[in-house]
């Protein structure tokens, strides 16, 4: 299931822009009365100059108090009568206001002629043509009822700000009618452009925008349903190693689901390592397969779906004992290899150059090679460490030459009775915002008398770099950590307001607490080492998953939306430069 991995970069920094909104609605609200205390200093000094008396000393405070009423009213228009969004497009459409009139006494100086209250009232407009677009695509209002409410917040604060005697003359001015009404045309034809710019694949851009909007209230109910409709029934497979004690009390799992987490928390899968965790007694590293968000599960359904099946797990081969491990470095590419009995376990890495999720077409020839080689079912590990752009040609190479030299040697390795130990993080003081609700966890393999150890952390990716100090902490104490692996969780313990929208580990969290903490958790890990047999497990299981064409319609119709926002705005300010002439 190939796809283009522009299509989700492209949606993830298309909806980077909602990061424009503040991050509090306090601040917002806080924002939006100093914007109209402006609004009104600006209108009396600058427009109404020679009325005179203290009349603006009691016309900010009713302005103020009109326009906090007029908020809370309009969270009664809304789909989801959200308070924290009727503050947001408040502060913006204010801000439109204050420009306007800013703007007039700019061009009335620069033109040397009076500031005309034509900008008073054509300000006035513009907030209510703001209202209509930001009302239509986020907040699910339809286009006759926005219309209808629009002119409900700038209308009652004009009215505040402006004498009685001024209201009809302002308001039937032809000019500012003409101006204005063009701008709410505008605003209109815009509307209905944009949420229909993704058709035929997507019905309605607006409902898509309005659902991810509340997925981030963690309603997540109609972003889930509009996904899982174009969502496909496919079969998915997961790989387990397991690890077990001779008396069956004491048991590891490392786990290789072949869907991959997402799409986005908290919709879908997004949690799925941890929940894949869980469902296995805390006692599991999840790993990343080499897996796109093609194979994203869609809702919470399809998550206990697979939950649920993941307990019909076939053994398809057991044993006592494995190889030591093989590290082959090629340039850039680094792969880890370890076979128990006909299966190879090889972990790829790129680390510290990083980069974006390994594409399938080095899974499949990575699995020829191996089957070329009579080896059983691989089971391959991106290990996920480090950030970067999508895998060069150059390093790709190397990293396919590093998996089959990894493969060739492990051969003739000999096979050693494998003991382990297992700890994670539970019931340590361990939270960070850099990483997921699985924690950290250490497994150690002794082989052959030595011992190796093999770090996990339920996060999405690492920071450039940590993976080589925290490995070059634990040389320091003569431990060797052959590799540090993240799940690529897509679950976020705090929303992160950058371009990512998450913290990778590290980029919080020192390197050196993480090794403390690693190292802690090893010691553990060594302290409860006992001889074990492994199993190799395999399942199948029928879930629907996202596809490739779903993240292609979105991209389109994002993109579609952006150039005709891109071609209204450029529209929309050289009309508004006209009136400055005016």
């Amino acid at each position: 299931m190939e796809k283009n991995p522009d299509d989700v970069s492209n949606i993830h920094n298309r909806f980077s822009l909602t990061l424009i909104n503040p991050s509090s609605h306090y601040f917002s609200l806080a924002g939006s009365l100093i914007v109209a205390a402006v609004i009104s200093l600006a209108t009396y000094f600058g427009y109404l100059s020679y009325i005179e008396g203290d009349e603006i000393w009691y016309r900010i405070p009713a302005v103020i108090g009109v326009l906090v009423l007029t908020q809370l009213l309009d969270t009664r228009f809304t789909k989801k009568k959200e308070y924290s969004k009727s503050l947001h497009s408040s502060l913006f459409g204010n801000m439109l206001w204050v420009v306007t009139l800013l703007m007039g006494l700019l061009a009335s100086v620069i033109l040397s002629k009076e500031p005309s209250l034509f900008f008073v009232t054509f300000g006035m407009f513009l907030f209510a043509s703001f209202r209509i677009g930001i009302y239509t695509t986020t907040l699910g209002v339809s286009i006759k009822k926005a219309w209808a409410i629009c002119f409900v917040q700038p209308l009652a604060m004009f009215l505040t700000l402006i004498p009685q005697d001024m209201w009809i003359p302002l308001l039937t001015e032809p000019i500012a009618l003409g101006y204005g009404m063009s701008f709410m045309i505008i605003a209109s034809i815009w509307s209905i452009l944009t949420d229909r710019a993704g058709r035929p694949g997507m019905e309605s851009t607006h409902k898509t925008i309005q659902a991810y909007l509340a997925s981030q209230g963690n309603d997540f109910t109609e972003a889930e349903d509009i996904m899982e409709q174009r969502s496909d029934e496919t079969k998915v497979s997961t790989s387990q190693i397991k690890l077990s004690s001779s008396n069956g009390e004491t048991e590891f799992r490392m786990v290789l689901p072949e869907i991959h987490p997402g799409p986005y928390h908290p919709v879908g899968g997004s949690n799925i390592p941890y929940l894949i965790y869980k469902n296995l007694d805390s006692s599991a590293m999840v790993m990343h397969s080499i897996s796109d968000h093609a194979l994203n599960l869609p809702s919470k359904n399809e998550v206990e779906n697979y939950l649920k099946n993941l307990e019909n797990s076939k053994v398809k081969e057991e044993g006592i004992q494995c190889t030591e491990p093989v590290i082959v470095q090629i340039n850039k590419a680094r792969v880890t290899g370890l076979l128990f009995g006909n299966h190879p376990l090889l972990i790829l890495s790129l680390s510290p150059h990083g980069m974006e999720d390994i594409p399938s077409y080095m899974k499949t020839e990575i699995e020829q090679y191996a089957k070329n080689r009579n080896y059983s079912r691989i089971m391959i590990v991106d290990s996920h460490n480090a950030m970067g752009e999508e895998i060069s040609k150059e390093d790709g190479l190397d990293m396919l030459k590093a998996a089959k030299s990894c493969l060739d040697t492990l051969i003739s390795k000999n096979n050693f009775q494998i003991e382990f130990g297992y700890a994670n993080s539970e019931g340590m003081d361990v939270w960070t915002e850099d990483l997921g609700m699985g924690g950290l966890g250490i497994v150690c393999l002794k082989i052959n008398e030595k011992k190796y150890f093999l770090g996990w952390a339920d996060a999405n990716n690492m920071e450039n770099g940590v993976r080589e100090k925290i490995i070059e902490n634990f040389a320091k104490k003569e431990y060797q950590l052959l590799e540090i692996c993240t799940s690529d969780t897509h679950y976020a313990p705090v929303k992160a307001r950058n371009r990512n929208g998450y913290y990778q580990l590290g980029l919080i969290t020192s390197a050196d607490k993480l090794s403390k903490w690693l190292f802690e958790i090893a010691k553990i890990a060594e302290s409860k080492t006992i001889s074990a047999k492994f199993e190799i497990l395999e399942n199948e299981t029928k879930v629907k998953v996202m596809g490739q064409d779903i993240y292609q319609d979105y991209s389109k119709a994002l993109d579609n939306s952006l150039k005709i926002t891109k071609g209204f705005s450029i529209g929309g300010v050289l009309l508004f430069i006209t009136s400055l002439f005016l």
